[in-house]
């Protein structure tokens, strides 16, 4: 749980703020910018995340305030629903668009029955290893401190996850499209390389979007510059309501 504390907490029932997720940004730097938001108006607010989202993902991200917060590992636990493309006949040691390309293979002796025939293999449980570009923590650092300075960690420990659907959409290789609904704390990117595995010409991915989470949808989301003027707009009004 990333529940960033104030000096003091005003009490305050809280809200869950269901964001857009930009790419390339970090789940801590929307959690920073609303918190400082807050501070900005005067108001002081506990703010955290129900669910990291990677840089390179865009989509639902749900923030928790104030005593909201204390419902976060309600929203965690919840199954996610993603649309993305993952890029075939290619690798990155990432799994995803943050590190270079690298072991390229020929892909065109596939077949779209192939490709969806795997791919609904792949649904049901697993255990499945955090990929080392990854916030998971090992010996008190984050995986992805020990990955940019080099270091593989082999006895990473693997977690039961649940494939509940994996259909393909759309394949205009090298590229396929794909929609998963997978169970808490499945790693989409290791799914996908796994998928190029199997299909013997390696694979990365390439986008993502979250679109669900339990029966929370994107389509309620906001933008960032949106939950801010929300949020400026309440300090105002309660402001002039008080007659500050």
């Amino acid at each position: 749980m990333d529940v960033q504390h104030n000096r003091e907490s005003q009490p305050d029932e809280g809200e869950f703020l269901l964001i857009d997720k930009p790419l390339d940004w970090t789940s801590f730097d929307v959690v920073a910018k609303i918190r400082n938001t807050f501070k900005s108006c005067g108001l002081q607010r506990k703010v955290g995340h129900c669910g990291t989202l990677d840089p390179k993902a865009t989509g639902l991200l749900i923030l928790a305030t104030g005593r909201k917060t204390k419902e976060i590992a309600t929203l965690e636990v919840l199954d996610k629903v993603y649309e993305g493309t993952i890029k075939l006949g290619v690798m990155t040691e990432s799994h995803d668009t943050e590190t270079e390309e690298y072991g390229y293979l020929p892909f065109t002796h596939l077949t779209e029955q192939e490709v969806r025939s795997i791919a609904s293999g792949f649904v049901g449980q697993h255990q499945q290893q955090p990929p080392m570009h990854s916030a998971a923590w090992h010996n008190g650092k984050r995986l992805y401190q020990h990955a940019r300075k080099g270091v593989v960690i082999k006895e990473r420990r693997a977690k039961e996850i649940v494939i509940h659907r994996f259909e393909i959409t759309r394949i205009e290789f090298p590229i396929v499209y794909f929609i998963l609904h997978v169970s808490k704390g499945a790693y989409i990117r290791v799914i996908a390389h796994e998928l190029g595995s199997a299909l013997g010409v390696g694979g990365y991915l390439a986008s993502l979007r979250r679109l669900s989470i339990g029966h929370w949808q994107l389509s309620s989301a906001q933008t960032i510059s949106e939950a801010i003027e929300g949020i400026l707009q309440k300090a105002s009004n309660t402001n002039l309501s008080e007659g500050r």
